[in-house]
């Protein structure tokens, strides 16, 4: 099939509204799929280069991008901020296509070359990424050169979107199973299941294909296969996570570190970041560790990796960064930022599945796995006091709270809900990302010191502001962040440059205010960069929707201004 029936998919899509109305469409292209090209459609519909979990990045940087453009149809970055900026209406692919579709200059593209098809574009994609060592930027060059080279201008609206990681077209990983689960009559909780098992409805969606019904049921984790986390729901009180867990609750330590998952096959040992990301070679300390203690023959493990100083506290957050950076001098790094692993669950274990047991059961398991390996503290309680006792010990100790979670709980990969709270004991800091930013002045003249902050609109994709900060960064740091915007950025207007949604940053802030100053008409209050997230992704940061509760919230305790 052609890659252009993908592009009028989304455009489909992305004209539609009614939930029930989207997944009916895709569906039904997807049913027509081949076996091979179930994976990679379903891939870029979601807009991914690849499957979940695929460790390969095409790592194209928008300076590329623009130099193919410009050599494709004679457009510098000036022009392409302006059409980006005006009728693009700060939409990459948009402003992509509308180029394509107003330029003279005359493209590579003749009336007798075949149409991309779906499974050339991921060859194509698999030669990017596979690109490496010397010469790897001009060969990348010139692979998004044929691609965009051969493609119409709504193709190449979606190859680009498809490239950044930025769809927008409302179609998300959950609408997507209802989709798989239509187009091949499969039930929905089986869907969702084989999922959070495979790490790709892409795989599942094939896997329907191939084998119907029989090969969900008998799908089992993969060792070196990365499996989404379960996730936290936020809360302000303990009483709340006791009320919601029936009347009694583990909590457990909120550690000041990066969670991690640890796959073990033998003597093999393989380290995942919370974004899924191979950082094995960055922690040999913690590979020796699990080599020398975890006896079972194949497992994967969930745990915490905590920077430490002395006294026994925990370093703060960006000295652990540069453990997850560092891929030179790492022997060295590991002297001067020692780390302590704490383990906190365990998914799989010789062969068994543990995720629909009980978190009570999971524990009991993953004490008799860890052998010497700290767990992390926990008491089992239904009484406020001893838990609010235990939540001050923690940070008196240096980390950030407790989590709380029922202890009947199965284990939900990719899922937040009530089964595990985390509780602070300040407002809990939203993780937003940096989408434009501006020169400062005095001394932070000539460096992009002040930042435009979004939210992630969990039904359309896109990324709305909800405030703006020159507060929180070190001067270093600004220089870094000065770089690494830039490397992302696709257009400025006087003082500022727009960027790709790329950078996650921590952002405390004393309330939320309403404002017509923003689409989303709240802004931050005295909103302040707390710590610049490596470990997550634009996926991975809050919504525009938690945004809305909290602000919200708040008028629980005063009142509205009408």
């Amino acid at each position: 099939m052609s890659f252009s029936a993908i592009a009028d998919l989304c455009e489909k899509v992305a004209a539609t509204t009614k939930r029930s109305l989207m997944i009916n469409i895709v569906a039904e292209f997807i049913k027509e799929l081949g076996e091979d090209e179930l994976e990679p459609a379903v891939s870029m519909i979601l807009g991914r280069s690849f499957p979940g979990g695929d460790q390969r990045e095409l790592d194209v940087s928008w300076a590329t991008l623009m130099n193919v453009i410009n050599r494709l149809v004679g457009v510098d970055s000036q022009k392409f901020s302006k059409v980006f900026k005006g009728e693009g209406e700060g939409d990459v692919g948009t402003a992509i296509q509308i180029i394509l579709e107003t330029s003279k200059v005359r493209r590579q593209a003749t009336l007798f070359e075949k149409p991309l098809a779906i499974l050339e574009v991921r060859r194509i994609f698999e030669a990017i990424a596979e690109s490496s060592g010397q010469g790897s930027r001009e060969k990348k060059e010139r692979l998004v050169e044929t691609l965009l080279g051969r493609s119409t201008p709504l193709e190449a609206k979606y190859i680009i979107k498809i490239m950044i990681g930025e769809m927008r077209t409302g179609f998300q990983e959950g609408l997507m199973e209802d989709a798989v689960s239509k187009a091949f009559g499969i039930p929905l909780r089986l869907i969702h299941a084989a999922t959070l098992i495979s790490g790709d409805i892409g795989e599942v969606a094939s896997i329907c294909k191939r084998e119907c019904m029989a090969g969900i049921l008998k799908l089992r984790f993969k060792i070196f296969k990365p499996v989404k986390l379960m996730l936290a729901q936020a809360t302000d009180h303990v009483e709340e996570a006791i009320g919601e867990h029936g009347g009694r609750t583990a909590f457990e330590y909120k550690l000041d570190g990066a969670r991690i998952q640890i796959h073990k096959q033998g003597n093999e040992v393989r380290i995942f970041s919370r974004r899924l990301t191979d950082v094995t070679e960055s922690f040999p300390d913690i590979l020796e560790l699990i080599q020398e203690h975890i006896k079972a023959h194949e497992c994967i493990l969930e745990g915490e990796v905590v920077a430490m100083g002395e006294v026994n506290h925990p370093l703060p957050f960006q000295h652990l960064m540069r453990r997850f950076r560092r891929v030179y001098n790492i022997e060295e790094m590991v002297r001067q930022i020692p780390v302590r692993l704490y383990l906190f669950d365990i998914l799989y274990v010789n062969g068994e599945s543990l995720i629909d047991q009980p978190y009570v059961k999971r524990r009991e398991r993953l004490r008799e796995v860890a052998e010497e390996i700290r767990l992390t503290d926990q008491i089992i309680t239904g009484d406020p006091v001893q838990a609010e006792l235990f939540l001050k010990k923690a940070t008196d100790e240096g980390h950030e709270g407790l989590v709380a979670k029922r202890l009947d709980s199965v284990y939900t990969p990719g899922v937040r809900g009530k089964n595990w709270f985390k509780i602070k004991e300040t407002m809990e800091p939203l993780d937003l990302v940096i989408i434009a930013a501006e020169y400062g002045y005095g001394r932070r003249y000539g460096w992009l010191s002040d930042y435009y902050l979004a939210a992630r609109d969990d039904k359309t994709g896109e990324f709305l502001t909800v405030g703006k900060t020159f507060k929180g960064l070190t001067d270093q740091e600004i220089i870094d962040m000065t770089r690494r915007l830039k490397e992302t950025s696709v257009g400025e207007e006087a003082n500022t440059v727009f960027v790709l949604p790329k950078i996650v940053v921590e952002v405390a802030y004393n309330e939320i205010q309403e404002s017509p100053k923003y689409k989303c008409s709240m802004a931050l209050r005295f909103a302040r960069i707390t710590r610049v997230r490596e470990d997550k992704s634009p996926e991975e940061a809050d919504t525009i929707q938690k945004v809305r509760r909290i602000f919200e919230k708040q008028f629980e305790k005063k009142a509205k201004y009408y």
